[in-house]
């Protein structure tokens, strides 16, 4: 094990993982502010997931693996039906469609980050330059999805404390959790397995962002949501761009 790529793989996540701390905090911290203006944090979320699954992940997942269309509908599904399961067996007896709406993005986010640990793994294995540019273009979107994550889970019902403990576990210490995991066993995860793993991952961002996300936007119904849509749109432009 080359002890220098993986400081620098470790250094990489445990910045994604501080940032996402930071919009955790933030959101924690001025509450009444930033619930004012949760909606525009999820907007902007919203446009960088989704534009990134599918102007990257997904044609990336596809060159890698011929099997990727089959995962990136098994990442979509998985979380629709498990968004399913709660509502139908777990919300039965009691009105709890709340607790879906922050338990599924969890889900979908926590193995989207636990997965970015995985690929900070292979590409500063590629180079340190190619693991830097990835690491930029990743950590662009930890401080608003830390936000989202927290958001989500308060309007499903969890306390401050709650919300902010379980996002810090599936949107921020997942990440390091993936590249510790993930390295040791970086020269057995070939180029096809990442690519079904990146579909499955795809599936699941999509799902958050056009079932959870937006429609939670389009339901405040806030005049400049749309600008933070493109903003999002054009950093996951950016994000692509950088990784060219």
């Amino acid at each position: 094990m080359d002890s220098g790529i993986f400081g620098a793989v470790l250094l990489a996540s445990m910045v994604a993982c501080g940032v996402t701390t930071i919009g955790i905090y933030a959101i924690g911290r001025f509450g009444p502010w930033a619930n004012r203006n949760a909606v525009y944090f999820m907007s902007f979320a919203a446009g960088v997931l989704i534009s990134v699954s599918f102007v990257y992940i997904i044609p990336k997942s596809f060159s890698m693996n011929a099997y990727s269309p089959l995962f990136l509908l098994l990442g979509f599904m998985g979380l629709y039906l498990f968004n399913r399961f709660l509502n139908v067996f777990v919300c039965e007896q009691r009105e709890c469609p709340e607790l879906a709406m922050g338990l599924v993005p969890m889900l979908g986010i926590g193995f989207h980050s636990f997965l970015d640990g995985v690929i900070y793994s292979v590409t500063f294995n590629v180079s340190i330059f190619t693991g830097v540019v990835a690491a930029i273009g990743m950590v662009l979107h930890e401080f608003p999805e830390g936000i989202v994550t927290f958001v989500l889970l308060q309007r499903s019902g969890f306390s401050s404390r709650q919300s902010a403990i379980y996002a810090f576990l599936a949107a921020g210490l997942s990440t390091p959790l993936g590249t510790v995991l993930s390295y040791p066993l970086i020269q057995s995860i070939g180029s096809p397995t990442l690519g079904l793993l990146l579909a499955l991952s795809a599936g699941a961002l999509v799902y958050v962002g056009a079932s959870h996300l937006l429609p939670a936007v389009e339901k405040e119904n806030q005049r400049f949501t749309l600008i933070s849509l493109v903003a999002g749109i054009l950093v996951a432009a950016g994000i692509v761009l950088s990784k060219q």
